[in-house]
């Protein structure tokens, strides 16, 4: 596996450049960055871009949630790094989303191997980069606030060792949103001031279809305090106060991010879709062109400007 130091705000084309060498690949994180980040200032990159572009050159890939340690060891001891999305915070409050390559671990001294484009913290000493060790207990806390969010990216050949390991554990698409909403709601009964759990438990329901109990664990989570970045990378939020026609709340959190940063063009798109359902659709085409500037090849903006032109 080749190993790369990530350029500014390039981990995600830099660790999807790791994942894709495993397997021979020679594209570096320069020519993924390119495709993925068509901004200079792009803050998300999201799991769902890595998918897409990984199944542009040539490889089957997978968008997951609800990912467990035991699931993601079988899968790398059978030849299968684990893309991870993660939190990451050098310094108190002041995180940010990282993704991070599950590529070895150590049952023994209970840690993972991982192959991180920007963390120095756990280096394994060597001539040449052989990645870094993180304790399996802090890596879940990070990846928790991710909903436990893994991406597989692995040649067709592999494809019976891959749905074979994910039918084991269960960890299909069809039921993964239930078994995370599950996981969330066991958490909560443990500790029901966990914020992270609560945002789980709304993504995990709005992915399912059910807006109001959504909601209702978004706005719990929000009154127990998120990270300030929280919303740079996962907008479920947004989707479930929409569904249930809180349009004015959309663009209330929306304004709120655009406040630290107009560098993410899903904001602005959830911002027209909030304008929209207010009736202002001068304010949602231009929402719509702002995130079209940031991002031409964006698929929802592209589609939902079609329609107010119709």
């Amino acid at each position: 596996m080749r190993h790369a130091w990530q350029t500014w705000n390039n981990c995600g084309p830099a660790t999807l450049a790791m994942d894709l060498s495993y397997f021979g690949s020679t594209i570096d994180q320069a020519q993924a960055g390119a495709v993925l980040r068509l901004s200079p200032d792009d803050k998300n990159v999201s799991p769902e871009e890595l998918v897409t572009y990984a199944q542009s050159q040539g490889y089957l890939a997978a968008l997951m949630v609800n990912g467990s340690g035991d699931l993601a060891r079988t899968l790398v001891s059978n030849g299968v790094p684990v893309l991870v999305e993660t939190w990451h915070e050098d310094e108190p409050d002041n995180g940010l989303g990282h993704y991070r390559l599950l590529a070895g671990y150590d049952d023994a001294q209970q840690n993972w191997i991982v192959y991180d484009s920007y963390d120095r913290t756990g280096l394994i000493d060597g001539d040449r980069y052989q990645g870094l060790r993180m304790p399996y207990a802090k890596l879940d806390g990070w990846w928790k606030v991710f909903n436990r969010t893994y991406v597989l990216v692995y040649p067709p050949h592999l494809t019976p060792v891959v749905d074979g390991i994910l039918a084991a554990y269960g960890a299909q698409p069809a039921t993964m949103w239930t078994a995370a909403a599950a996981q969330a709601q066991t958490e909560l009964a443990v500790d029901g001031s966990d914020a992270f759990a609560w945002f789980n438990l709304g993504s995990s329901l709005a992915a399912q279809g059910r807006y109001d109990e959504a909601a209702a664990a978004f706005d719990q989570a929000r009154t127990l305090g998120l990270p300030w970045r929280m919303l740079w990378y996962q907008f479920g939020p947004f989707e479930a106060y929409l569904a249930v026609g809180r349009a004015q709340d959309v663009v209330a959190l929306a304004d709120s991010v655009n406040a630290g940063t107009t560098s993410i063009e899903e904001i602005h798109y959830w911002r027209s879709r909030g304008l929209a359902a207010q009736g202002d659709q001068a304010g949602a085409r231009q929402a719509l062109d702002q995130a079209l500037t940031l991002n031409p090849t964006f698929a929802p903006a592209q589609a939902a400007l079609a329609a107010i032109a119709e």
